[in-house]
C-alpha cells in the first residue's frame, strides 16, 4: 500500500485535468447554442419587457412611462375585441381538432390495404405552407368558389362565407385542414395501448364503444393531454389566416390577438404597447395551460403511478 500512496496524488491530478479539459470542449461545443439562447432568445425577451414599460414609435427614442401601456391596455376595446376572436377560435377550434384527429388516427389504426399510404395522404395538409393553405380556401369559398357551387348543385343558395356573421366560422373550419400533427401523435398513442386490454375486454362481452371509453381514452389520455396543451398555445397565436384571408375583418370581426399586436408594432409602430400585448398574451396562455395541467389528475390516467401505488 505504501508503493502505490506516492501515485495516487499524480493520478487524481491527471483526472483533474482530463476532467477542466473535457469541461473547456464541452462549453466551446455548445457555445453557439449559447450565443443563440442569449442573443435571439433570451435577449429579446428581456428587452421587450423592458420596452413593454415604455412608450416608443422607433422613429423617437423611448420614453418610460410605467404601466400606462397596460392601463391602456384595458380601456382599448380593440384589445378586448382581439381577446373575444381569440378565445372563440381557441374554445371551437381545439375540441374539434382533438375529434378529427383522434377519429382519423382510429381509423389509421386498422389493418387496412396501403394504410401507410393513406397515412401519407392524410397527414401530408399538415405540412403545406399556411399561405398556400389560406389561398386554396379563398378560392373554395369565394362567392362563386368550389363550396358555394355544390350547394347550388343541391338547391342550396350560396352563402358569403366571409361574411362578418360567419367569417370567424369559416376560419375554424380552414384550420381543421392541418390536424395531421396531432393525429401522428395520436396514432403513435393508440399503437402504445397492450392489445390483451382489448382481448380481455372483448371476453368478458364489452362492445366496441366501451372498449373506447374505459380502454382507449385512458390509456392514451397522456396524449390528449400533450395534443390539447399545444393546440391552445398554437390557437392563441393564430396569425396567417386572418393576415391573409380576412386581414382581420370585416368589422374587426376576425382581428386576431397576434394580428393586433403585429398591426402595433409593425402598421403604428407603437412598440411599447405591442410588446405589452405581448407580454399579456404570454400570462393568458401561461394561465390557460396550467389549469390544463391542475385539471389533469382528474381525467389523465399514468399506468406507471397506478403501479406504484
Amino acid at each position: 500500500m505504501s508503493a502505490v500512496a506516492p501515485f495516487l496524488p499524480a493520478r487524481r491530478q491527471g483526472l483533474s485535468a482530463l476532467a477542466r479539459r473535457e469541461e473547456r470542449e464541452f462549453y466551446l461545443y455548445i457555445s453557439p447554442w449559447l450565443l443563440g439562447l442569449f442573443l435571439f432568445t433570451l435577449g429579446p425577451l428581456v428587452a421587450s419587457f423592458v420596452i413593454s414599460f415604455m412608450d416608443w414609435v422607433i422613429v423617437k427614442p423611448p420614453t418610460f412611462i410605467g404601466l400606462s401601456n397596460y392601463r391602456e391596455m384595458l380601456a382599448d376595446p380593440l384589445f378586448w375585441q382581439s381577446l373575444k376572436v381569440t378565445s372563440i377560435y381557441t374554445f371551437l377550434d381545439v375540441p374539434l381538432r382533438m375529434i378529427a384527429s383522434l377519429l382519423v388516427a382510429i381509423a389509421l389504426n386498422q389493418q387496412i390495404k396501403g394504410v401507410k399510404l393513406w397515412r401519407t395522404i392524410y397527414y401530408m395538409p399538415s405540412v403545406v405552407p399556411s399561405v398556400a393553405v389560406a389561398m386554396l380556401f379563398i378560392w373554395m369559398l369565394a362567392r362563386r368558389g368550389l363550396v358555394n357551387q355544390l350547394l347550388g348543385l343541391v338547391g342550396l343558395p350560396p352563402v358569403n362565407w366571409f361574411s362578418e356573421q360567419m367569417a370567424l366560422y369559416s376560419l375554424i373550419i380552414m384550420s381543421l385542414w392541418g390536424y395531421g400533427a396531432s393525429m401522428v401523435i395520436f396514432l403513435a398513442g393508440l399503437q402504445n395501448v397492450p392489445a390483451h386490454l382489448y382481448e380481455a375486454a372483448a371476453i368478458d362481452g364489452a362492445g366496441t364503444l366501451a372498449r373506447f371509453r374505459h380502454i382507449t381514452i385512458p390509456m392514451i389520455s397522456p396524449v390528449i393531454l400533450f395534443n390539447t396543451v399545444m393546440a391552445i398555445i398554437g390557437t392563441f397565436q393564430v396569425f396567417t389566416t386572418g393576415y391573409v384571408v380576412t386581414g382581420g375583418g370585416p368589422n374587426n370581426a376576425t382581428l386576431f390577438y397576434v394580428l393586433y399586436l403585429y398591426r402595433n408594432a409593425f402598421q403604428y409602430f407603437r412598440m411599447g404597447y405591442a410588446c405589452s400585448l405581448a407580454w399579456v398574451l404570454f400570462v393568458i396562455i401561461l394561465a390557460c395551460t396550467a389549469l390544463v395541467f391542475r385539471s389533469s389528475p382528474a381525467w389523465v390516467y399514468y399506468e406507471a403511478e397506478v403501479a406504484r401505488r
